[in-house]
């Protein structure tokens, strides 16, 4: 089996979008002797603090042991990987803040880390994303849907969107910044409000232990016990998925937390219910391949966004929430 370590830097081609934060030019792939990546999602974030994500080949080989003598079937290069058949989906998970080389990660798979009730945020409304949604949506459903997601707030009003699982154990929230005035994240590396993690911070108050590792979960899957019937709507953010339960309770509107997000590992608390995903306008082929990677899910995908941008959506990027928002402005 090929030996791997991190790809040196050579420029920013050299530098990839982390499958987890998704910030782009900071991930960085292991590699073979020959230059091969191993897999697009096996390597480390640079941002330590607010990402953390570092999945190593050995974990990979661990989740996945079929390929470790045998990989002829995946083509790498530095770009892509692309499989031949459909297959398992990479588990996305983070390590500790370490920065060793492969030989020193820890061989067995860790338990998901779980954040204790005491350190977890209370319920609250006092951020700038539900400022802005109260000007286009009934207060009613805006605290229904706080209540039912746990929406918390920082201090400086930036939103938390807490990842709860199904056994009720918050794994993390994703704490970010949005405009009041527009409702659009705020991007501005030089600005505060950029994306940053729950459980980041209290490492960095040494409120959970050193070797505590982030498993993620889909945001809002705490909802399925309390609602074993309904059809579970799959988006991307955190954001579509809370406009969407505000609009149409009547299905149960779970996000991936990103385009990377649609993993074997993070649908599996999905077996059984009836699923359509929504994904982005600039998304909508990568997920359109990757639900015949889940023959075992009743999943199908959503051409409202396909069928229906404009151009003009199409250069902006939207996602269904941008879709919902425009149409709501539009008819005032």
């Amino acid at each position: 089996m090929s030996r791997y370590h991190l790809q040196k830097y050579a420029g920013i081609s050299s530098r990839h979008t982390c499958p987890a934060c998704e910030r782009p030019r900071c991930f960085t792939l292991y590699i073979d002797d020959n230059g091969n990546a191993l897999h697009p999602t096996v390597g480390r974030c640079d941002h330590e603090s607010s990402c953390a994500y570092h999945y190593t080949p050995r974990q990979y080989f661990h989740d996945h042991p079929e390929h470790r003598l045998d990989r002829s079937h995946y083509h790498h290069d530095r770009h892509h990987c692309h499989p031949e058949r459909p297959s398992v989906i990479p588990s996305e998970r983070s390590e500790s803040r370490n920065l060793h080389h492969d030989r020193h990660a820890r061989p067995d798979r860790a338990s998901p880390g779980i954040i204790p009730q005491n350190l977890i945020p209370p319920p609250s409304a006092t951020n700038h994303l539900i400022t802005f949604l109260k000007t286009m949506i009934p207060s009613s459903a805006i605290d229904r849907i706080i209540a039912d997601y746990r929406l918390a707030s920082t201090p400086d009003q930036a939103i938390i969107f807490l990842q709860i699982d199904q056994d009720n154990q918050c794994r993390t929230g994703k704490i970010m910044q949005y405009n009041p005035a527009t409702g659009h994240r705020i991007k501005d590396p030089d600005k505060p409000g950029r994306i940053n993690w729950l459980h980041s911070i209290l490492k960095r108050r040494k409120q959970l232990p050193s070797d505590w590792q982030l498993t993620q979960c889909l945001f809002g899957e705490h909802l399925l016990p309390q609602h074993p019937n309904k059809t579970v709507a799959l988006v991307e953010s955190e954001k579509t998925a809370i406009i969407c339960a505000a609009l149409m309770p009547q299905y149960l509107w779970l996000a991936t937390g990103g385009k990377s997000g649609l993993t074997a590992e993070r649908l599996a608390s999905l077996k059984g219910r009836k699923i359509i995903v929504f994904p982005d306008i600039d998304a909508f082929k990568d997920w359109q391949q990757k639900i015949f990677t889940f023959p075992h899910l009743d999943i199908r995908i959503s051409r409202l966004l396909e069928d229906n941008a404009t151009p003009a959506d199409r250069a902006a990027h939207i996602d269904l929430a941008d879709w919902i928002i425009q149409f709501l402005t539009n008819n005032k």
